[in-house]
């Protein structure tokens, strides 16, 4: 069996990249060892932690309605329903796929494959009768096989009570208290949803404060409301042990105060991903991986091999589906023959946390350790008349601004719906816009998205809902 283009892969990089490979043209086979198109992001990732976190929201802001009079009583979980709900939102969109990739005639070939050589891919397993043959041939491979979940070995025990992301997100049910290891975006937002359920969370970080990389001004109001809705947040700490006590797990933290000793009756261990880049046969390739376990690539993600090209998650950092989608686009492009690459100035992170943090661009923390000088403008959302009706006045909306001209390096926002709002940002980023073209631009009112006009008025120094002249 002999296909133009290969894509090994079924993940958001995965099939974007086939279905932009097959408009082109080309004769497209997508490899995928599930059964299910999709990926980590769509079967256990991104989607089902969405769908989780909306319930989490509706709970939120039931009870938040105790300050405007209107009272719910807590409300009755029922986690089968509530699995099975998740689960119908995967199968819509997994099935939507499907469809798609028949309407493109891309074949689908459900399949672990590995390479034996630069051209030529071995199958095992899955379904038989999606091939022909135990082998596939291919002018260009597209390498998408994302990542995994990192796992400590010492955390590896033998229980259904230790979890990593994936087995979170199947919600066996909901423990009485849940311990988070690791405060980086996945733990958070899972405990987020465990919290408004009904467990008793804690989170345990080892760096001095949770989401390391984001800026601290943005993470600021997340961490005050969550020591209101977790157990207990635990930073500048380290886990040593976890034992196994059958009716809970026993949990050792230590700290500058020393070691303690702690149970929880699940673990939810989330300290990253790796790249998913081994046992697949790269070796007999010409393709080179680094000290981190990534595929190296070229702006048009070009491998060391001529044959095969690499997007997405092992390809390097941000993981980040929407990242991995538009790396997918250009690699089946330039296989093409376009003259395109992969370069773009800002790529957008959103944490689903409540609030939601999200950024785009250059931030503050970035420039600081850079050396680079730059300018900050904050608006803060208690001067906006959309999150005061909302209650929701904690936000922030900063910018991030070239001194000399006053243009958009970067945009930061914390609050509600920050995840949709940060769009305007990117493009302001990657149009080049000064603090002038986005405070002339003209935002409805009242909502949140013009606090990043706001933020641009301030740093303009006519701001009209707060008092900020401009200095000098």
């Amino acid at each position: 069996m002999h296909s133009n283009v290969v894509v090994l892969g079924g993940g958001p990089g995965g099939y974007a990249a086939a279905f932009m490979a097959a408009d082109l043209g080309m004769e497209v086979t997508l490899v995928e060892a599930e059964p299910r198109l999709g990926g980590t992001c769509l079967l256990r990732g991104c989607i089902p932690s969405k769908a989780l976190l909306h319930v989490a929201k509706v709970v939120s802001e039931a009870q938040e309605m105790a300050d405007w009079g209107i009272e719910f009583g807590r409300p009755k979980v029922k986690v089968d329903a509530l699995r099975a709900r998740k689960q119908k939102v995967v199968e819509m969109l997994t099935g939507g796929l499907k469809q798609l990739a028949k309407q493109r005639k891309v074949r689908v070939v459900q399949a672990k494959g590995s390479f034996d050589n630069s051209q030529t891919l071995r199958l095992e397993g899955g379904d038989p009768a999606t091939r022909d043959g135990d082998k596939l041939t291919f002018d260009y491979c597209i390498l998408a096989t994302g990542s995994v979940p990192t796992r400590i070995p010492a955390f590896d025990l033998k229980t259904d009570r230790v979890m990593d992301s994936t087995a979170a997100l199947e919600l066996a049910d909901v423990p009485e208290s849940l311990l988070v290891v690791g405060g980086g975006y996945i733990g958070l937002e899972m405990g987020t949803v465990y919290a408004e359920l009904g467990s008793k969370v804690s989170v345990v970080e080892l760096t001095p404060g949770l989401l390391p990389g984001a800026d601290r001004d943005l993470v600021k109001p997340l961490h005050k409301r969550l020591e209101k809705h977790f157990a207990a947040i635990h930073l500048n700490t380290k886990v040593k042990t976890l034992v196994d006590q059958k009716d809970a797990i026993e949990v050792t933290f230590e700290s500058s105060e020393g070691e303690t000793k702690h149970r929880f009756s699940r673990v939810l261990v989330s300290v990253g991903r790796k790249p998913n880049s081994s046992g697949i046969g790269l070796e007999k390739t010409g393709v080179k991986i680094n000290e981190r376990g990534f595929v190296e690539i070229d702006r048009q993600q070009r491998t060391a091999d001529p044959h095969i090209f690499a997007i997405g998650d092992v390809a390097g950092e941000p993981m980040l589906a929407h990242k991995a989608s538009h790396e997918g686009k250009v690699a089946a492009e330039v296989i093409h023959g376009a003259n395109v690459s992969f370069q773009p100035l800002a790529i957008p992170a959103v944490v689903f946390t409540d609030p939601e943090i999200a950024w785009a661009g250059l931030t503050e923390e970035q420039a600081t350790r850079e050396g680079r000088s730059v300018e900050i403008s904050r608006y803060p959302w208690a001067a906006s008349g959309r999150a005061v009706s909302l209650g929701r006045t904690e936000g922030l909306t900063k910018l991030v601004l070239e001194p000399e001209t006053e243009r958009v390096l970067g945009v930061g926002i914390v609050g509600p719906n920050a995840g949709d709002l940060i769009s305007e940002g990117v493009v302001a980023i990657e149009m080049g816009c000064t603090a002038r073209d986005l405070a002339e631009v003209i935002h409805p009112h009242p909502t949140l998205s013009e606090t990043l006009a706001f933020a641009a008025e301030a740093q303009l120094g006519f701001a009209t809902e707060i008092y900020k002249p401009k200095r000098g």
